[in-house]
């Protein structure tokens, strides 16, 4: 399964090729996407992504995952969750999220097996 490639990226709304909802905030991964629903995790602006926030998406088969921090990235990313994926052998990369957008399209292009979560706002 290849990563779906990220269609579209403005303030508070995302669209993922293949798909016909439009997310807020989302998670990604080799062959399918999903709302990326905070309250699930309990995660907020700070301390920020969770592990927990990963899981589904390494356990998709991603092998790069990109975390979009919002567009003035105000979404933290603590050690931990980064200590998490790399000790899970998953190489991480944390972005403003429009940078991220266009970091992972460009991963999935070339056919890495790339997930992602992206917060679309602040």
């Amino acid at each position: 399964m290849s990563s779906p490639e990220i269609a579209s990226l403005s303030w508070g709304q995302m669209k993922v090729k293949g798909c016909s909802t439009t997310y807020k905030d989302c998670k990604v991964w080799p062959g399918g996407s999903r709302t990326w629903d905070w309250r699930e995790t309990g995660t907020n602006h700070s301390p920020g992504v969770q592990p927990a926030d990963l899981e589904e998406v390494v356990e998709k088969g991603a092998k790069t995952v990109v975390i979009g921090r919002g567009m003035s990235e105000a979404l933290q990313v603590p050690p931990s969750t980064v200590d998490y994926l790399k000790r899970n052998g998953i190489d991480v990369l944390v972005l403003q999220t429009e940078k991220a957008v266009q970091e992972y399209n460009a991963l999935a292009a070339r056919g890495v097996r790339v997930g992602g979560v992206f917060h679309s706002t602040c």
